[in-house]
């Protein structure tokens, strides 16, 4: 506004951001529905329906809003996320990518909120932290060779050990087998007071470094997980503190990064009990259907009542919250289609380097750390309302990646004229492989909204299918200003997007 007063050309073009959870939410909300399988019953066609509708709902009191307090935008030519335009431009990008080998599918470890039924990426996550209480326990795996000896195991996951598959020692670390109350236990060493306190009645009856604990086998706590021939064992990981704990971790691979590599080194099987809504699956006969943070204190209870609880305590840290319903995430395996931003980053930097930031310090401090830091983009989201990410499969496993309309109809078996691009409408759209003749049918996942947002400067202008002179006279953005939030959000998709 200061500039267009002083005689400069401002363009001032409104936006809205138009997909994803939030929408889907309010509408879940108005329908009184709460899972995506009651979404499914309703139907994705009029269910998406009402998110479009209910996305414009507001929009002359927004424009009054604006015009009230003063804040300049062009609201008759704005642009929106979900007409067509935007989404072939969006397409057009994830095409880009695709021919640079920076987008692909894996199986591994994700943020997932059970309750929306999706992985986040870190940039969402990074917006949901809270302080919480959790249980903090000290479980003894009993040995397998060894009558009345046991290693002692440290959580504060207690549902995830369920699908414990391993126990893991520091190698080059010091541990200790120590008499206790009739028991034998095995723990590092430097950790004895911190377990036991200085005045406990324990006495020393073995040292040893923590690789010669390696290939031992204990017990397992319960029977529901088929193992193989390396489950149930101690294993080493260079991750494992012993500076908190008892310097033995239990290793679920289903449930995080680090027991997710430890697994594959290590040929540890993936043992999923959790289902999608964050419930304990049938088979876990004990806590069947049970949500797993009701089931901590049941299956502590258990473990106490069969005499495998050493101690329990409750402890604060930091945990991450979906930042759009506010439900505890955690941490689960499964596939995912990722962007290969880790393999950027030094361009990332050097574009970092271009900009001019006020306050200076989030250059190499907030949003620097950041970006020193990078991991993939996790891209995908099982939901509905949002961007369909362009990629078709056959049941070979040929992939092809579309970037535009004309692409896809012109590759597409049969194509209607004015072709919605949202669930379920193309879905429906089938493609015949090149190579093997199959049909390819489009993958089920919609896309990062946050993506969408990272999109605006070229999406705005349904670029390069035209205004491209346009898009080039206006192309970078002389000035952006938002909240420091946006550090994690908005201004980092944008830079990575564009580098």
């Amino acid at each position: 506004r200061y500039k267009t007063m002083k005689g400069y050309y401002v363009p001032r073009k409104a936006g809205w951001d138009t997909h994803g959870l939030p929408v889907e939410l309010e509408m879940e909300k108005e329908l009184n529905i709460n899972s995506k399988k009651e979404i499914e019953e309703i139907g994705i066609e009029k269910f998406n329906k009402l998110c479009g509708q209910s996305v414009m709902r507001y929009e002359e009191e927004w424009k009054k809003l604006t015009e009230r307090i003063g804040f300049w935008l062009d609201m008759d030519n704005a642009y929106f996320t979900f007409k067509n335009d935007y989404i072939e431009t969006v397409w057009w990008i994830l095409k880009t990518i695709w021919d640079k080998n920076l987008l692909y599918q894996d199986y591994k470890i994700v943020p997932y909120c059970p309750r929306c039924g999706t992985a986040l990426s870190s940039h969402e996550v990074a917006l949901g932290y809270r302080e919480v209480e959790d249980y903090s326990v000290i479980v003894k795996f009993p040995h397998a060779e060894k009558k009345n000896t046991y290693f002692l195991v440290w959580t504060t996951t207690p549902w995830t050990l369920i699908s414990n598959v391993a126990g893991a020692v520091n190698k080059d670390a010091d541990y200790v087998e120590v008499e206790y109350k009739g028991e034998n236990l095995i723990l590092v060493k430097n950790l004895l007071a911190e377990v036991f306190g200085e005045n406990a009645d324990c006495r020393v009856i073995g040292n040893f470094k923590g690789k010669s604990l390696v290939s031992s086998h204990y017990r397992p706590l319960y029977d529901y997980v088929d193992g193989n021939s390396n489950a149930f064992s101690i294993i080493g990981g260079d991750f494992v503190s012993t500076e908190e704990g008892t310097g033995i971790v239990h290793i679920a691979p289903a449930f995080g990064e680090d027991d997710m590599n430890a697994g594959k080194e290590n040929d540890l099987p993936v043992v999923q009990m959790v289902d999608e809504e964050g419930k304990f699956k049938e088979r876990v006969e004990k806590f069947s259907r049970m949500p797993i943070e009701e089931a901590n204190p049941e299956i502590i209870k258990d473990l106490k009542e069969r005499g495998l609880l050493f101690s329990i305590k409750k402890v604060k840290h930091s945990y991450p919250f979906c930042w759009r319903c506010e439900s505890r995430l955690i941490y689960y395996a499964r596939k995912s289609w990722y962007i290969k931003t880790s393999r950027i980053k030094d361009d990332l930097l050097k574009s970092n380097e271009e900009v001019n930031w006020y306050p200076q310090h989030i250059k190499y401090g907030r949003f620097g750390n950041w970006l020193e830091n990078n991991v993939d983009w996790a891209l995908t989201r099982e939901r509905y309302w949002g961007t369909p990410l362009p990629v078709w499969v056959d049941d070979n496993g040929h992939k092809i990646c579309i970037g535009s309309v004309a692409q896809l109809r012109k590759m597409a078996v049969d194509m209607p004229r004015d072709l919605d691009l949202h669930r379920p409408y193309v879905d429906n759209i089938i493609i015949k492989c090149k190579k093997c003749g199959k049909d390819m049918r489009r993958v089920p996942e919609v896309i990062d909204v946050w993506f969408d947002s990272g999109s605006m400067p070229y999406a705005q202008y349904h670029y390069p299918f035209e205004n491209v002179e346009l898009f080039e006279d206006n192309f970078p953005a002389d000035f952006i200003g938002e909240a420091i939030d946006q550090t994690r959000g908005w201004f980092y998709t944008l830079l990575a997007i564009s580098t």
